[in-house]
């Protein structure tokens, strides 16, 4: 915790024991230096415990700019998975009761966009731009970064955002405003061409110069976003549905979709070409243009009714919960588990309540059924020695039998870790080497 200075408030550092169902990485064992026995150690919360504390940090912490090294993209997914997993009442947590989030990476494109010469940048041999946060904060200054430590890592990107702070105010304040979303919307609704900047693949940093062209009619907080410089807007006012949804489907795109939601370098541009003005006043003054474009964003993800249902975890973002329920989970947090196991049977979300079966067979086992135990292990067993597909995200069996077969061959590595982890894993039904 810091304050708007960049200087340190309070210091947390949480960990807890590994959940039941998942099995460990055996390389991000040995990269990391955890000893298998740690994911076990009784003295830990568990993962149920730790995120009701993040949650109460949250809550005592609020208002806050929840801040990271790409953390929107990723540390926020995985708090929403945490949250949404254990039946934490409010999985936006960070965007709500004054909460705002930023994300550092994010502003450090924009800052090489912008002011490159002002830091050091990591080049491959093969002349590739890199942004590790464990090669450019050493290269800028920042000692003894351990890349494996979630404190380095905060400390590295304090260090990071302190100094672009300090070297670039003007951007920064810029950067920091795009936190909050009606700001954002707010200046995409002037219609005047601003720079997005983005990365994609193992590319620099990249700006389009571009406008405002409409919300996605299925998400209030996709915004699309016409590159100035790819075309005239004037030649797209009429033309059919198919050429339309090729402008925003086809690479390269003409008109892109960017989350307003999601802290975005959207800069402003002091001196516009006249082309580019005059294009934008094209989408300015062409609001059915602007509604087509709104219909062309959300049909390029249809869904399949017949389809399957993905895993319960894919079903984070299908939908907010109802009020009833809510107000369940709130009472299912301080309850004991026998309680929980009751409110479960009460929540009419299907996703909340396969989660609290789930979590009731994690933490409280005798309150099961002799079906619902054996339901449980067969779950288990399915999970565990999931098909090899793309599907299958987490780690198996299989793959952790693999990932051990590499690690005795790589010479690098203490073979006694090895062994170490191997029998470890034998309780998820690893067989023995």
């Amino acid at each position: 915790m810091t304050d708007d200075a960049l200087a340190e408030i309070e210091r947390v550092n949480l960990r807890c024991r590994i959940a039941p169902h998942v099995i460990p990485s055996p390389w991000a064992l040995a990269v990391t230096g955890v000893r298998p026995a740690q994911l076990l150690d009784p003295a830990l919360p568990t993962f149920f415990e730790l995120a009701q504390q993040i949650g109460a940090l949250i809550k005592r912490w609020s208002p806050a700019i929840w801040t990271g090294f790409n953390s929107v993209r990723f540390d926020e997914e995985m708090l929403r998975q945490a949250f949404y997993q254990n039946l934490q009442p409010d999985i936006f947590a960070t965007q709500f009761n004054g909460n705002t989030r930023f994300d550092v990476l994010t502003a450090l494109y924009a800052f090489w966009y912008r002011q490159p010469d002002l830091f050091e940048w990591p080049v491959e041999v093969d002349g590739r731009l890199r942004f590790n946060l464990d090669r450019i904060a050493p290269l800028n200054g920042f000692a003894a970064h351990d890349a494996h430590d979630a404190l380095g890592d905060v400390e590295a990107t304090i260090h990071i955002a302190r100094r672009i702070a300090d070297r670039a105010p003007a951007l920064w304040a810029e950067l920091l405003a795009n936190r909050d979303k009606a700001h954002v919307q707010a200046s995409l609704e002037t219609y005047q061409p601003m720079a997005l900047v983005e990365r994609f693949g193992g590319g620099p940093p990249h700006a389009t110069v571009g406008c405002f062209c409409g919300m996605s009619a299925s998400n209030a907080n996709q915004a699309a976003f016409f590159d100035l410089d790819a075309t005239d807007p004037a030649d797209l006012l009429a033309v059919d549905d198919a050429t339309l949804f090729a402008a925003v489907d086809a690479i390269p795109k003409v008109i892109r979709a960017f989350s307003i939601n999601k802290s975005p370098a959207l800069l402003s541009v002091s001196t516009p070409s006249a082309i580019q003005v005059q294009r934008a006043h094209v989408i300015a003054t062409a609001p059915d243009f602007r509604a087509r474009v709104a219909q062309a964003l959300a049909a390029r993800f249809p869904k399949d009714p017949a389809a399957p249902l993905p895993p319960v975890e894919k079903q984070i973002y299908d939908g907010f919960y109802g009020h009833a329920d809510k107000t369940l989970l709130a009472k299912f947090q301080p309850a004991d588990w026998r309680r929980r196991q009751e409110i479960v049977s009460s929540l009419a979300d299907p996703r909340l309540r396969q989660l609290g079966r789930r979590l009731v067979a994690f933490h409280a086992p005798d309150l099961l059924s002799t079906e619902e135990r054996g339901q449980y292990e067969a779950w288990l067993r399915g999970r565990w020695s999931a098909p090899e597909d793309r599907e299958t995200e987490w780690m198996t069996t299989v793959r952790a039998h693999a990932a051990l077969d590499e690690m005795r061959a790589d010479e690098g590595l203490d073979l006694g870790l090895v062994a170490e982890i191997e029998i470890f894993l034998q309780r998820f039904g690893l067989p023995e080497s």
